[in-house]
C-alpha cells in the first residue's frame, strides 16, 4: 500500500485545513490517511498502525479530543505525533507532552514551518543508538530499532520523548549537556515553551530508570550530565 514516502496520518475535524495537508503532503510525496474527530481517528489507527510513521492531531476534536486520542495510541505504540492547536498555552503544551506528544504546531502555520516540523520528527524518530540495533549501556538494554528500553529484561515503558531524551543522553555520555540545549535537540528549536519542560521530563524518566540506574547527574546551574559507573 505504501509506495511512497513515510505514510503520515491527519486528524483534524475541519475540511478545509484537512483538505490543505492532504493535498501539501501529498505533493510532498507523503502517503496520506484522514480522520474528522477521534473516534474515527482510533478506529482507523488501529486498522492501520502497522504502515503510520507520523500523526498530525489537531486538539480541538469532535467525540475525543486530541489528547483523549493521543492517550489512547500511547498505550499500544511509540509513532511521532505532532499536535496542531490554535491553544496556545504553556500548560495545554506540557499536558500534551506528559502524556506523549513529540511535538506542537500552533494555528495558523505556513505549508514550510509544517514540513519543517514534520521532516525534523521524522529524522528523530529514525535516529538509533549507536551503530546496531541493541546497546547495552550500565544496566540498560537500548532496542534502537523498536525504540524500547529493558531494565533486568523488563521494558521501562518509556514515552516517544523520554525515549528521544535518553538517547541524546546516550549520545552525549559523560558530557554536561546544558538545559537550553537539550531543549532545542529533543524539542526542536522552534518549540515555544521553556526549559522547565525538559526538568519535567527527566525527572519522568529518572523515575522509569529507577534508582539503579541513577545516570543522570545535576550539575547545579548548568545542567545534566549521563554517566554510567565504570563497575558497570
Amino acid at each position: 500500500m505504501k509506495n511512497a514516502k513515510e505514510c503520515i496520518f491527519i486528524v483534524e475535524d475541519e475540511s478545509r485545513i484537512r483538505r490543505m495537508l492532504r493535498d501539501f503532503l501529498t505533493l510532498k510525496g507523503y502517503y496520506v490517511l484522514e480522520a474528522a474527530d477521534g473516534e474515527e481517528a482510533l478506529e482507523l489507527f488501529y486498522e492501520n498502525n502497522q504502515i503510520i510513521d507520523l500523526v498530525l492531531l489537531d486538539v480541538m476534536l469532535p467525540k475525543l479530543d486530541g489528547y483523549g486520542v493521543l492517550e489512547d495510541i500511547r498505550t499500544m505504540s511509540e509513532v511521532p505525533v505532532i499536535m496542531l492547536t490554535a491553544r496556545d498555552s504553556e500548560q495545554d503544551q506540557l499536558d500534551g507532552f506528559d502524556l506523549g506528544a513529540d511535538d506542537y504546531i500552533l494555528k495558523p502555520f505556513s505549508n514550510a514551518v509544517l514540513l519543517g516540523h514534520i521532516e525534523a520528527v521524522l529524522k528523530r524518530s529514525s535516529v538509533g543508538v549507536g551503530s546496531g540495533k541493541q546497546q547495552t549501556i550500565g544496566l540498560l538494554r537500548v532496542d534502537s530499532e523498536n525504540k524500547r528500553v529493558f531494565l533486568h529484561d523488563k521494558d521501562i515503558g518509556l514515552t516517544a520523548k523520554e525515549y528521544s531524551l535518553l538517547t541524546y543522553f546516550l549520545d552525549n555520555q559523560n558530557i554536561v549537556v546544558l538545559r537550553e540545549n537539550i531543549l532545542n535537540q529533543v524539542w526542536g528549536y522552534n518549540y515555544v515553551g521553556d526549559t522547565r519542560t525538559v526538568d519535567t521530563h527527566i525527572k519522568q524518566l529518572r523515575s522509569k530508570l529507577t534508582s539503579e540506574c541513577a545516570y543522570i547527574k545535576t550539575v547545579h546551574g548548568f545542567g545534566y550530565r549521563f554517566e554510567v559507573p565504570e563497575e558497570e
